[in-house]
Parts: C-alpha cells; sequence; structure tokens
C-alpha cells in the first residue's frame, strides 16, 4: 500500500498536478519533480566522487583476491563496482542519476591514475546504461529492494557483454564462460543491488539526505 501511494505521488509529480489539501494545492517539491536541482546534483558529484576511491580501492581486493584464487576473482567482485549507481538511484530518484553516477566514478578514477586510463570512459558507458535500464522501464517510479537487485543484474550483464569482446571470452571454454556469467550476474545482485541499498539506507537514516526525494518516499510509507 505504502509504494502505491508513493508511485501515485510520483505519477501527479509527472503530470504536473499539485496534491490537493483541502482547497488549496501544495506546490510539489522541486526534489520530486523531474529536473534536477542544485543540491541535487552537488550531492550526486559527492558520490561519484566517493566511490571512485572506493572503487580504486576495490582494484586492490581484486589483485589479492585473484592471485589466491584465479581469473573468476573480477567475476565474483565486481557487482562492487557496480554499487555507486545504485546508492546514488535510490536517494535521489530522477532519470539518468545511475548513468551519471557511473560515468563520474569513472573520470574522477582517470584523473586519479587509475592504470585501466581512457577505456574507463567506456566502461562507465556501458555499466551506467545497464545499471539505468531498470528504472527507465518504470519511467523512474520505482525504488524497492527487487529494483535495485534488477539494475544490479542487468548493469552484470551489459558488463559481461561488453569484457566477453574486451578480454576475447569466446576463446574460452563454453562451460567457463556460462560459469563466469552466472557468478558475475549474483554478484551484481549482491554486491551491486543489495549492497547499493544497504549502504544508502545507512546513510539517509543519519539524517543528512534530508530534502532528497527519498525521504519524501519513507516519508509517505511511513
Amino acid at each position: 500500500m505504502s509504494e502505491q501511494m508513493t508511485d501515485q505521488k510520483t505519477d501527479s509529480v509527472e503530470t504536473g498536478r499539485s496534491e490537493p489539501n483541502g482547497s488549496r494545492a501544495r506546490p510539489v517539491p522541486p526534489a520530486l519533480r523531474p529536473a534536477w536541482t542544485m543540491r541535487e546534483t552537488v550531492t550526486l558529484a559527492i558520490i561519484g566522487v566517493v566511490f571512485a576511491f572506493l572503487y580504486l580501492g576495490w582494484v586492490q581486493v581484486w589483485l589479492v583476491v585473484q592471485a589466491a584464487t584465479g581469473p573468476l576473482a573480477m567475476d565474483v567482485l565486481m557487482g562492487f563496482w557496480f554499487s555507486g549507481s545504485i546508492f546514488a538511484a535510490w536517494l535521489i530518484r530522477k532519470p539518468f542519476v545511475a548513468f551519471s553516477t557511473a560515468m563520474i566514478t569513472v573520470v574522477v578514477q582517470i584523473i586519479a591514475g587509475n592504470p585501466s586510463g581512457a577505456i574507463l570512459l567506456l566502461t562507465g558507458l556501458v555499466q551506467g546504461a545497464g545499471s539505468e535500464v531498470p528504472f527507465a522501464l518504470t519511467r523512474w517510479k520505482r525504488y524497492s529492494w527487487p529494483m535495485m537487485m534488477a539494475s544490479g543484474g542487468t548493469t552484470a550483464v551489459f558488463s559481461f557483454v561488453y569484457t566477453w569482446f574486451r578480454f576475447s571470452y569466446y576463446e574460452l571454454a563454453g562451460g567457463l564462460v556460462i560459469t563466469m556469467f552466472i557468478i558475475r550476474v549474483l554478484s551484481g545482485i549482491v554486491l551491486g543491488g543489495l549492497l547499493g541499498r544497504v549502504l544508502a539506507g545507512a546513510v539517509h537514516k543519519t539524517g543528512v539526505t534530508s530534502g532528497l526525494a527519498v525521504d519524501y518516499a519513507t516519508r509517505d510509507a511511513r
């Protein structure tokens, strides 16, 4: 019921209607309008920078795990590199937030000296598009747990197709490729979707997200 109420409110925002309050209509808060506000833009930029450095640190984790477990380590850990987009999308809840976060993180990583260099721009483009798909399919109205997991899963699929070409997975044994794909999708769902949602929820509970779209959505749910 609470999700239906939130969805109805979102519908009214998209159609430009204000909600009635007795005989007078309340103006729609900027956080619930389609256009980004300055605060949202700054917030998204901060999220992108923070996750860019978390991602750089995660590269070191990957290198250690890879040395111990072999090539499947990348697929096991890949999902974390999707979490920033899902984190931002849940808090801000506007079109192309997930995509923009992915692009900001790769730009910051390039500036910070990521050894992959400019190819990260293509990586961000692919992963950002994958993370945005589930939200776009619902016209950016749904931000439930299943939606966060779906975003992580679709990002993993987009990422796998990209790396299939980039790293010539077609030269590998079919069974290994299928195993890598399944592991990566599960990683996207867990380390991308679920972890991104958990981290965003934890930040929201601190109160620093007051005034963002998530604040209105959770207020309605209560």
